[in-house]
Order: C-alpha cells, then structure tokens, then sequence
C-alpha cells in the first residue's frame, strides 16, 4: 500500500485479478492474442477448463490524492493492463477497483480524433467524448490553443498534421479540465524535448491542484523526475512499492 498521508484515497484496488481468455488454442493464435493484450502473464485455466492469460493476478494498492505513481517494469508485466483496469476498460474477474474523480485516460493518441475534421473541431469532439460540457469546453479552449503552439494548423485537418501535433492536441485536451484522475501510457515519450518540457510543468501543475497521476513507462530516468512514488509489475502481480528512487533502485539491480 502508499500511504497516504492522512488524504483522500483517489484509487484504490483491492485483490485484483484481471484474465483473457484465449478462444483458439493453437499456437499461433494463442501468442497472436497475448501479442494483442499486450501481456506476457501467466497461461492458465478457468473454472470451465478455457484457456486463459492471467495478465494480472492479486494486485492491491491506494493513491491518495497529490500521487505522481510510475508503473515499471519489464514488457508484459501488467502495466498497460492495469492502467486500462483502473480507467475502467477491463473489468477484474476477482477484486475491485475503486475510483473517486473524473478519469482522463492518454492511451491510444488517436482516441476521439477524426483526421478530417480540423484541430478545434476535434478539440471539442475529444472533450465532450472525455464527458464536458460544452459550455465548460468553450471556456477552457484559448489555454489549449495556447498549450498546442498549433497556430493556424488548428483550422486544417487533422490528417495534415503529424504525430507529435496529435499528440499537443490531445495532451492539453486531457489536461486542461479540472484534474482528478490522469493515466498515461508510454506513447507520451514520442514528444520532442520542447513539449516534453511543457508537458512536465502542465503535470505538476495539474497535481498541485489535485489528485492523482499514474505512468506506464520504461524510461526511468522521466519517472523518477516525474513521479513521486513507484509500483514495479512482473508478471502481472506488484512486486514492490514504495518511493521511485529506492524502487527504482531494486529494479534496476534485479535486472
């Protein structure tokens, strides 16, 4: 568990177990799917004597409010898996996942984007997808044309822009709003140095005014600079937490 201080737990997962099942059993499909859920766990069975990958298995923590957490470890450990889980996306088939705050998920860049419509078109496609208002999305719009640096590139299609303008575009989307919740997968590292350095200072900003961030990532370098504590995943169950430089620390020397 991270302690929390005496604040309001924000996430909480209590004996989470979290299974694919592999509908086709030849070798082939059977690495094609756990290639497709990103997860190297366990290969087991259910009840039912199905063939299942067990991607996480018994993972119990909290984050109270002001929490930078880092997920490490190596490819296939949960990570991506239980960011998902907590966002909602994959529902445990034993424990619970509890959230308090609205849940702003950076997993796939092109989520809520429609290449043909233009740069403040989707700005406000991506937000009522996040569930704004559109009143409160007007409102918040003249800081997100700023953070994005896009200029004129926000009245063209998005097809016309590249990957790192996609991705200025739906990080200041999901940052911009009241924060509570902020998920991020690794995919936020294809940023060049300067939005990387934008996109820093918008983070602690966005914890100074609330609640709870949680990166997946393999750089850890980038999470012990942004993240404040740290859970290391193998093969889907925690293996430590605690503060990001000493968890970093044992994972580094076990690898």
């Amino acid at each position: 568990m991270i302690s929390d201080g005496g604040s309001e737990t924000i996430v909480r997962l209590d004996n989470v177990s979290v299974s694919f099942p592999v509908y086709q059993g030849g070798s082939r499909s059977l690495k094609k799917r756990v290639l497709f859920h990103g997860s190297a766990g366990k290969i087991g069975r259910d009840a039912n004597q199905k063939i299942v990958i067990e991607a996480l298995c018994d993972v119990s923590f909290s984050l109270p409010a002001g929490n930078r957490v880092a997920l490490i470890g190596p490819n296939g450990a949960g990570k991506t898996t239980l960011l998902r889980t907590i966002a909602g996306i994959y529902e445990p088939i034993e424990g619970s996942v509890v959230t308090r705050g609205r849940i702003s998920p950076m997993f796939d860049i092109s989520l809520g984007i429609d290449p043909d419509l233009s740069g403040y078109e989707n700005i406000r496609l991506r937000a009522l997808l996040l569930g704004f208002p559109p009143g409160e999305i007007e409102t918040h719009l003249p800081d997100i044309v700023e953070f994005t640096e896009l200029g004129d590139y926000l009245d063209m299609p998005v097809r016309t822009y590249s990957t790192g303008m996609i991705l200025r575009l739906s990080f200041a989307v999901a940052t911009c709003f009241k924060p509570e919740i902020l998920l991020m997968d690794e995919w936020i590292l294809a940023g060049d140095a300067h939005f990387m350095g934008k996109a820093e200072a918008r983070v602690r900003n966005f914890i100074e005014r609330a609640s709870v961030m949680v990166l997946a990532s393999h750089d850890l370098k980038l999470c012990s600079r942004w993240c404040t504590m740290a859970i290391w995943m193998e093969q889907g169950r925690v293996r430590e937490v605690g503060p990001v430089d000493q968890v970093i620390k044992q994972y580094t020397r076990s690898v």
